[in-house]
């Protein structure tokens, strides 16, 4: 049956509350932790960002519990503060605390996924997208998000691109987008070329294939909306659907298989891969 879940992007509300509930309080621990190994090596806490490659206010940040730590800057601190590990350790769990508590079914899925399909009719989708575009999608979000919610947020969506050069685990993943998406320009030219650019890179990946919907085809299978289909390791397969700031993750066969059903014949209609990396390239070059 489908289960609701918040927006891929998330609202600033629910997003707070996430961190209030269960995430906030793990990385005050975590920051805890790195405070206290700092004290105790006699760092201040511009010596230790200018040892681990960090400005002080990050590492303030992190030891307030308000910024995530990414891994880098976990293995270094532990390295320089001589931790033994312990502050290494903390990677997985904050690894979880990444994605709002809503969200993290869906991370789960990507990361567990064999292969993946996605189509996308307004915007780049959130695996593809690089970190100024994605910056520039959240900063535009009505009501607007605070610049620490759209960090966090920024920062979750490019660890979860991880899983698509994730080899020799890496899932097979295609990409049906709509014309539009590669002309829209949030952010201003010099972001949408860079954009573009990531699609042209992605685009070589053996595991994956993106295709473009050219605006002027007449029989269209996805006038529906978007959606995302996962195919899991028990050879099931999943939909997750999403409008405005609902979305819904489908687990019935009999829901899923027309989502299914409508990828296959959009894939059909839309560019081949090669067909469309050269369109990208030409809507790059003219740019």
């Amino acid at each position: 049956m489908g289960v609701n879940h918040s927006s891929d992007a998330g609202n600033a509300t629910s997003w707070e509350a996430d961190v209030e509930d269960d995430s906030g309080a793990l990385l005050k621990t975590v920051g805890r932790q790195v405070k206290l190994w700092r004290e105790a090596a006699d760092f201040k806490q511009a010596e230790l960002g200018s040892e681990i490659g960090y400005g002080e206010e990050m590492v303030s940040a992190v030891e307030r519990g308000r910024r995530l730590p990414r891994p880098e800057f976990l293995d270094k601190a532990d390295e320089v503060l001589g931790a033994g590990g312990k502050l290494s350790a903390l990677k997985d769990a904050v690894a979880i605390a990444r994605y709002p508590k809503k969200l993290r079914d869906l991370a789960k899925l990507e990361a567990e996924a064999v292969e993946l399909g996605t189509y996308s009719n307004h915007t780049i989708p959130a695996l593809l997208q690089t970190e100024d575009y994605a910056r520039a999608m959240f900063g535009m979000r009505r009501p607007p998000h605070s610049a620490e919610v759209i960090d966090r947020n920024v920062q979750a969506r490019m660890d979860r691109q991880q899983i698509l050069d994730a080899a020799p685990t890496a899932p097979m993943v295609s990409f049906v987008l709509e014309e539009v998406t590669l002309l829209r320009s949030p952010g201003g030219r010099d972001v949408q070329r860079e954009q573009l650019q990531r699609l042209l890179d992605v685009g070589q990946l053996r595991n994956t294939e993106i295709q473009v919907m050219p605006t002027g085809r007449e029989d269209h299978a996805g006038l529906a909306g978007a959606f995302r289909l996962f195919k899991v390791r028990d050879g099931s397969t999943l939909g997750f659907v999403e409008a405005q700031d609902t979305t819904r993750l489908i687990s019935e066969p009999r829901e899923v298989q027309p989502l299914e059903m409508r990828y296959g014949i959009l894939r059909a209609q839309a560019l081949t891969p090669m067909e469309s990396l050269a369109y990208i390239e030409k809507v790059w070059g003219d740019t």
